[in-house]
């Protein structure tokens, strides 16, 4: 049985052209970051652009195109850059790959021009969507050859005229800061005249640099102040050749309200993205390694951020308690009858609150025994040493002060007992305020009742400590001390 073979020729419909710069991206600004890394990989050092209601102009001073270059510029699908990665003068990773990024610009306008100077060539090249679908088989765009001194120095002008909506310069920069590399040396990007700078961030700064099989990984994460964060933009910059390809949270869509809090941007060269830029091929090796890396970083930044949170609720835990004790130590002065020390010693007006110990074992100096007393046969001896009060072991993060009259008083302990625990208790003379208690975590939100919450806690301890046989006449005490210390 005999065969015969016959060709079937592969053809691309000319209208699919436009249909990539219309499909391509998400939004249809993105054709202004391709244009402004297409001005990167050519060495430009500055990038113009203007923008009006119905017109963009992208003027670049690169190297510009000759000829071979302008058959390069419109050559779909060209791997050029891939076999010179590298630019020629400032040696910059080259960011486009497709050669089909300028095709982006057909989504907002009816026509782009192209004019280029290389040298002793200057060329304009006119993409005019109605004229080339009305050219029918013809694919071929006019090459007009223009004077030398037409364009006094090298570079790329791309005119985009007829614009179908309207673009705000405003978006056209955060476009360009999120989506080009615009902290690299050499390189000023100008929109109507105001220049384009990188985003700055303020807060705690967490660096690193891991290794992976691939290449390294490496970037900065920020933790902003509480005042600071906001719930736009959230996640990590993932970025490749310094170009911002899409944000990632890594996690943190479990951390709560505190997930605002964290910024930052991460550097991978090595990871594969999609041909429109937006995302990454997920199911590689290089991604999967990466996701690995970025989990225990993240897993760093969590327990730092948990850190800085208990630190400044400490701060604040620490403020509220010194009042409380002041306003307390003032109602006792005044009322010496329900002190369960005494009346306060002629001089000692003075002394009253000690100072916070936002407890460290090591840096405050307060040392691990002090904190817990051990039961010891007592010794015979002449003088009567002063009895220690017993205090729990506690948590690093506990705040301690004193208030005293004369050689007694006692000591206020705010740490965690977990939520289960007593609200306040006594032990001796030291009183241990919960803070893990949900009554306690609803009024210490609040700086109205924070102080006056502790306030209550502490005096109905004294006011037990008073006579602990007859709680009514503590709690008339107590409101009585109260009375006095918030009511001048």
């Amino acid at each position: 049985m005999q065969t015969s073979s016959e060709f079937i020729p592969v053809t691309i419909d000319k209208s699919h052209i436009i249909t990539i710069g219309e499909r391509l991206y998400t939004e249809s600004i993105e054709f202004v970051r391709e244009l402004v890394n297409n001005a990167y990989d050519a060495d430009a050092t500055a990038v113009e652009i203007v923008v009006t209601e119905d017109m963009i102009e992208i003027r670049d001073n690169g190297a510009g195109m000759d000829r071979k270059g302008l058959k390069q510029y419109f050559n779909i699908g060209s791997q050029q850059k891939l076999y010179s990665p590298k630019s020629p003068i400032y040696n910059r990773d080259r960011i486009g790959q497709f050669g089909i990024g300028k095709f982006a610009s057909l989504s907002a306008c009816r026509r782009f021009e192209v004019i280029t100077k290389k040298d002793e060539f200057v060329g304009r090249v006119i993409f005019d969507k109605e004229q080339w679908e009305k050219a029918g088989d013809v694919w071929q765009l006019p090459l007009e050859i223009l004077p030398v001194d037409f364009r006094k120095q090298n570079g790329t002008t791309v005119i985009l005229v007829g614009l179908d909506r309207r673009f705000e310069p405003a978006d056209i920069e955060a476009k360009i800061i999120e989506g080009t590399p615009i902290k690299a040396l050499h390189f000023k990007v100008r929109i109507n005249n105001h220049t384009v700078t990188p985003r700055s961030l303020t807060g705690h700064r967490i660096p690193f640099l891991e290794a992976t099989s691939a290449g390294p990984v490496s970037g900065e994460v920020v933790i902003l102040s509480e005042t600071a964060s906001v719930a736009s933009d959230l996640g990590i910059e993932v970025k490749v050749k310094q170009v911002t390809i899409r944000r990632e949270l890594f996690g943190m869509e479990t951390w709560g309200k505190a997930m605002a809090r964290v910024r930052g941007e991460v550097n991978a060269d090595f990871l594969p993205i999609t041909s429109d830029r937006t995302g990454f091929i997920k199911d590689s090796g290089e991604y999967q390694e990466f996701l690995g890396i970025m989990e225990k970083i993240m897993e760093g930044v969590k327990a730092t951020l948990q850190k800085l949170t208990v630190k400044k609720e400490s701060k604040k835990v620490s403020r509220a308690l010194r009042e409380a004790l002041q306003r307390i130590y003032r109602a006792l002065v005044a009322n010496p009858d329900l002190s369960p020390f005494g009346a306060i010693p002629a001089g000692d007006r003075a002394k009253g609150i000690g100072d916070a110990a936002e407890i460290s074992r090591e840096k405050e100096g307060i040392k691990e025994e002090e904190l817990r007393v051990e039961e010891k046969p007592k010794a015979p001896e002449k003088k009567k040493k002063k009895k220690k009060p017993k205090v729990k072991m506690l948590t690093p993060n506990a705040i301690i002060k004193k208030i005293k009259f004369g050689e007694t008083g006692v000591s206020c302990v705010v740490d965690s007992f977990g939520e289960e625990g007593p609200e306040v208790f006594s032990e001796e003379t030291t009183i241990y305020v919960n803070r893990d208690h949900p009554l306690y975590k609803r009024e210490s939100s609040r700086i109205e009742t924070h102080t006056l919450n502790l306030a209550r806690l502490i005096t109905q301890e004294i006011s037990l400590m008073k006579d602990p046989r007859n709680p009514r006449q503590a709690f008339e005490r107590q409101s009585k001390l109260l009375k006095d210390a918030f009511i001048d």
